[in-house]
């Protein structure tokens, strides 16, 4: 089997979990953030000279587990290692490479205090922060529809996770997403939104007569 067709192969095995009853993420999570998150990591990887095979393999499989068995969440990037690996053999790859990703798809979440050890696995780990960055409203579907969180309470929720992904990016990670960053952090500022009325001065009843009259 080819590459390509490996990676044809796994991003159809991770859609079909996406798409199944038993994912509680719903099948958004492949649209909104799977999909974004493979392209973000190509693209970083390219920036930062990283091997894109490795990122783009770890990639796909980097919430596998969180989507095939939500039990698995709080540690789905140990469990999606393991995962990964099995998937990986099946399809004939090297224990070396295998090895690569794997170490990309523990790095990946933010609760990892020892960062990123190698090139491949800071752009996994960016691309999975520049994904809730670029794709806010997946997050509020999440906090709102999934979690059943309060107006307020979801909002404040999506901010703590927007400023935990911003801190786990790369300098070069931040570049590429900051205006998307910033207009989120405006979106969902605590400080309430000025309700009161916009005061325009325009005389309706004048205006109106005015076109009458023309």
């Amino acid at each position: 089997m080819t590459y390509p067709q490996m990676i044809q192969q796994l991003k159809i095995i991770l859609e079909e979990a996406c798409a199944s009853n038993s994912n509680a993420f719903g099948y958004e999570i492949w649209t909104y953030h799977m999909v974004p998150v493979i392209d973000f990591a190509k693209d970083l990887a390219r920036v930062l000279g990283a091997d894109e095979e490795i990122v783009e393999v770890a990639a796909i499989l980097h919430d596998y587990a969180s989507v095939k068995d939500y039990a698995l969440y709080k540690d789905h990037h140990l469990h999606g290692a393991v995962e990964a690996e099995k998937l990986l053999k099946e399809f004939g790859y090297t224990q070396d490479k295998i090895d690569q990703v794997k170490v990309c798809i523990e790095e990946h979440r933010g609760i990892v205090v020892l960062g990123q050890s190698t090139k491949e696995s800071a752009c996994v780990a960016s691309a999975d922060a520049m994904a809730h960055i670029a794709n806010v409203t997946s997050l509020l579907h999440l906090a709102y529809a999934k979690k059943g969180l309060g107006v307020r309470e979801g909002a404040t929720w999506v901010r703590n996770k927007i400023t935990r992904s911003w801190k786990k990016l790369c300098p070069q990670a931040q570049d590429m997403v900051r205006d998307q960053y910033n207009l989120a952090m405006v979106m969902l500022s605590e400080n309430p939104i000025d309700t009161q009325p916009i005061h325009h001065n325009y005389d309706i009843k004048k205006n109106s007569a005015h076109r009458q009259s023309s």
